[in-house]
């Protein structure tokens, strides 16, 4: 007799504007790891400037479980659903949701990128996200690497140093012309 055993993927949960971080404590309260990355930001108000604390993927939690026991999720307050089709929820690729804490966790200033599908891609050599792989775009003359979930259709962008990158690939033919400006080689 063979026990199956639960295979634990990481789902797209989305959630209602401004819930993350309530629905990831309910989330994790119920013994299910969850992972919502955070930025930074400078927010000015009419009497003071504070930084905050933003989620990058905003009105999403990654959830990592077996998809037939999502049910538990499915009942906490401020969940939409999951991320899917009709014949049920996708999951999101374990060396997407890697790359994600790699960078959430290296300290380098993030922030949300628009999702980018052609560009160059390029690798970091050294620093706390090296052998990480993503596309390079420059920034107001800084570098960043975009590491994108491919199911949101959403990317990231972290600050590397020009000289930890090296090109592994080329820019995808047909590129756009509005985005060929906005990235750059090495």
């Amino acid at each position: 007799m063979m026990i199956e055993l639960p295979e634990l993927r990481w789902y797209a949960v989305r959630v209602k504007s401004n819930r993350e971080w309530t629905v990831a404590a309910a989330a994790r309260g119920k013994g299910i790891e969850e992972f919502v990355p955070r930025y930074r930001v400078r927010r000015q108000w009419s009497d003071r400037v504070r930084e905050v604390e933003l989620p990058l993927f905003a009105g999403y939690v990654f959830c990592r479980l077996d998809v037939r026991q999502r049910l538990p999720v499915l009942t906490i307050p401020g969940v939409v659903g999951f991320v899917g089709t009709r014949e049920g929820p996708l999951a999101v690729e374990d060396e997407e949701i890697a790359a994600l804490q790699r960078v959430a966790s290296s300290g380098a200033p993030a922030a949300p990128w628009p999702y980018l599908q052609v560009g160059q891609r390029v690798r970091i050599t050294r620093g706390p996200l090296r052998g990480l792989e993503g596309l390079l775009a420059v920034v107001k003359s800084d570098y960043r690497l975009v590491v994108s979930v491919t199911l949101l259709q959403r990317s990231v962008a972290v600050e590397v140093d020009r000289d930890a990158i090296v090109p592994i690939g080329h820019p995808a033919a047909g590129a756009r012309p509005s985005y060929a400006a906005a990235v750059r080689t090495a």
